[in-house]
């Protein structure tokens, strides 16, 4: 039994989701502890998760991966190559050793011993006199110094050394040895400051003994830390939360499902910065010098622009992309940050049912949990709006059936009746009937409205007899929706009788994990419509909730005939909601060719990934917009020689190299080029990289890079 009375997610209610009394980081009362789960790899512990917590994480650019992170330089320094500089520097040893030489052996005179003899008294120069060998060897060693000095900054040994000597080994080592000793505890983060600067200073210690003893992981420290946030603003009493951490010190303020880590991990999260890394940036002379060779990451703060990727399969879409950002989503919703819907194909890799706390696998005998096909709201008009959009809102053509508002209506004008009549809305089957005009049904409403004096609904359903004869109805287009879900694979779903499990997205309020397994191999255009119909329940859900601090994201594994101008609409206002989606496709052309360039504007993060189509190419470089550079044109033109002398030694030349002599002449001048063209992302992306562009929700922007997904 949770804290409202609410029962757990597997027993007997009308709306079994998960729904905790309030947020995950402060419960209503103590629950019980559970007992601590077994690591899952990649995820620090002990020690590790001390090093980990303590490695600075400093300020960078968009999507880079701030862990361990080492600024660079804007700009590319001006860097010799190694050949030159080594070659260059014994050839400066050489001339410095040819002119000691020279001094040494008296061939340059001895004008360089003149200020020796002047400083060093008559009486030293005696034959054999200890001071005179000591002064005089040491006046030749500080002038073979002069010289060395001399040549050494001629021959740039000072960065032979700083590239190749020590330092470079010290640097080396430093990034592989992590944090240093432990700070001080006002500086600690594992001694939690904070709590001890708002005079929490008993569960500050309780915390930091548990992180000393190999009790706590990043997923605790990030969920304590969350419920700290909710103390901060009022939402919880410091007594409450001072209480529950030294209760269960590192367990206290559980996840409603009692985990404390997912059961196994495939990316690198950092649950400080709450990135996942995703790869690196190339070192690519098309990436800015900045970017060149840093780990590339995502988190919520890119996330809430909303991201797109498109591929052909086998590309990496799912287990380089989605794979790593469903684990971070999940990470964040045990530890109280986010509430995560992930919809794909059923057997698609998107992780292990047991890192989700609700699976809903339509279609599939065992599944525990069903769909609410009204998105669990009350109101006839809401339930039409997002019901119309998943059935006929990829119909953008202006044919019969193609104006969603007009479905709408319809819609409303059956669900309204019913549902005053029944107390419910309507099963997939007597959705149907009324559609098709059943007049079994029709006169079963008829009669419900005339006896509990609904006269409003009365006209409503007049209205809808009447349509129904007139030529171009949307009706029967609904009908023939409909119908796709009216299969005996579906039977056991949608069932809004009470009788089943269903999941509502209005459970997004809660840190709730949720996989939803679509049928695609037999029934492909029922589950783009039931992919149409989450993403629809999904905007309007997340567009009402009152704590949009905890982050809402939808990824659909395959997007397919879900993008219509709708849903372009309510991808535009998710940023200012705490939410977004992400997105992949195969390929553009599964996009109307209307909405490609509306998705791709109201979309913050793009990715190309390797062995995309010129067509689809071309419309990234679009929206990428050009970028000024410099251009440099090399011409060569043939030198004429007037003098016989001339002519002889132009005619030796060509004897000699084969080619006439020529001058070369350099041109250089700023163009404005496209950032990546069509034909760059059609050919020149390798394998198992991508081209990928960041919008950050504080409108930061990071240009196209490079990335290599295995970096």
């Amino acid at each position: 039994m949770d804290g409202d009375g609410t029962r757990d997610a597997r027993g007997t209610h009308a709306n079994p989701v998960p729904r905790p009394a309030g947020p995950p980081e402060m419960p209503a009362e103590a629950p019980t502890v559970p007992p601590r789960p077994t690591r899952a790899p990649g995820s620090p512990d002990g020690s590790a998760f001390l090093t980990w917590l303590r490695t600075p994480r400093p300020q960078a650019l968009p999507g880079v991966w701030r862990f361990g992170h080492r600024p660079r330089p804007e700009e590319e320094p001006e860097r010799v190559p190694g050949r030159q500089l080594l070659s260059g520097a014994v050839i400066a040893f050489l001339v410095g050793w040819l002119v000691w030489s020279l001094l040494w052996n008296g061939y340059l005179g001895g004008w360089w011993l003149l200020p020796l003899y002047a400083m060093i008294p008559d009486s030293w120069a005696e034959p054999h006199s200890f001071a005179s060998v000591v002064v005089v060897y040491a006046y030749y060693v500080l002038v073979a110094g002069i010289i060395m000095v001399a040549v050494g900054r001629l021959g740039r040994w000072g960065e032979i050394w700083r590239r190749y000597g020590p330092p470079a080994w010290r640097g080396a080592a430093t990034a592989t040895a992590g944090a240093g000793p432990a700070p001080a505890p006002e500086e600690d983060p594992a001694a939690w400051p904070a709590l001890r600067a708002a005079g929490a200073h008993d569960a500050a210690e309780r915390l930091a003994a548990e992180a000393r003893s190999g009790l706590m992981r990043d997923v605790d420290h990030a969920r304590i830390a969350r419920a700290w946030q909710g103390v901060q603003r009022g939402r919880h009493s410091l007594a409450t939360f001072t209480g529950a951490v030294l209760s269960h010190g590192a367990a206290a303020c559980p996840h409603p499902s009692g985990a404390r880590d997912l059961p196994v991990r495939r990316a690198r999260h950092d649950l400080v910065t709450g990135q996942v890394r995703i790869g690196a940036a190339a070192d690519d002379a098309r990436n800015p010098y900045a970017y060149r060779g840093a780990g590339l990451a995502l988190g919520p703060d890119l996330l809430g622009t909303s991201l797109l990727a498109v591929g052909p399969a086998g590309s990496g879409k799912t287990g380089s992309l989605v794979r790593p950002l469903t684990e971070s989503l999940c990470l964040h919703a045990l530890a109280g940050r986010a509430a995560v819907v992930v919809v794909g194909a059923a057997g698609a890799d998107l992780g292990p049912a047991d890192a989700y706390d609700v699976v809903v696998r339509i279609g599939h005998p065992d599944s525990v949990y069903d769909l609410d096909l009204y998105g669990g709201t009350t109101d006839p008009d809401e339930a039409a709006v997002v019901l119309a959009e998943a059935l006929v809102g990829d119909l953008t053509d202006q044919h019969q059936g193609g104006d969603t508002r007009r479905s709408t209506t319809v819609l409303a004008q059956l669900l309204g009746p019913f549902r005053a009549v029944h107390g419910r809305f309507p099963g997939v089957p007597e959705l149907r009937q009324l559609l098709e005009g059943a007049p079994g049904p029709l006169a079963e409403l008829r009669e419900g409205l005339r006896a509990a004096g609904q006269d409003s609904l009365l006209r409503e359903l007049d209205a809808r007899e009447r349509q129904m004869d007139r030529p171009g109805d949307v009706g029967g287009v609904l009908a023939d929706r409909v119908a796709l879900l009216d299969r005996p694979a579906f039977a056991p779903f949608f069932d809004t009788s009470g009788q089943s499990r269903p999941f509502s997205l209005k459970a997004l309020d809660h840190p709730v994990r949720v996989r939803v397994d679509l049928p695609q191999r037999g029934h492909a255009d029922a589950s783009r419509m039931l992919a149409r119909l989450v993403l629809a329940q999904f905007t309007a859900s997340v567009s009402v909730r009152e704590d949009r601090s905890l982050f809402a994201c939808l990824v659909l594994d395959d997007a397919s005939g879900v993008v219509t101008p709708e849903a372009v609409r309510a991808v535009q206002r998710l940023r200012s909601a705490g939410a977004g989606v992400v997105l992949t496709l195969r390929t553009l052309d599964d996009v109307p060719r209307p909405l490609r360039g509306p998705l791709l504007g109201a979309i913050g993060c793009r990715m190309a990934l390797s062995g995309l189509t010129p067509w689809d190419g071309q419309d990234f470089a679009e929206v990428w917009g050009k970028e000024w550079t410099e251009a440099r044109d090399v011409t060569d033109r043939q030198i004429i020689a007037e003098t016989p002398a001339g002519k002889a030694v132009h005619m030796l030349r060509r004897v000699i190299t084969g080619k006439a002599p020529t001058a070369r002449a350099v041109t250089v001048r700023q163009v404005e080029r496209e950032r990546w063209s069509a034909s760059e992302l059609a050919h020149a992306v390798p394998a198992g990289h991508a081209v990928l562009s960041l919008t950050s929700v504080k409108g930061e922007h990071a240009p196209p890079l490079l990335v290599d997904l295995h970096g």
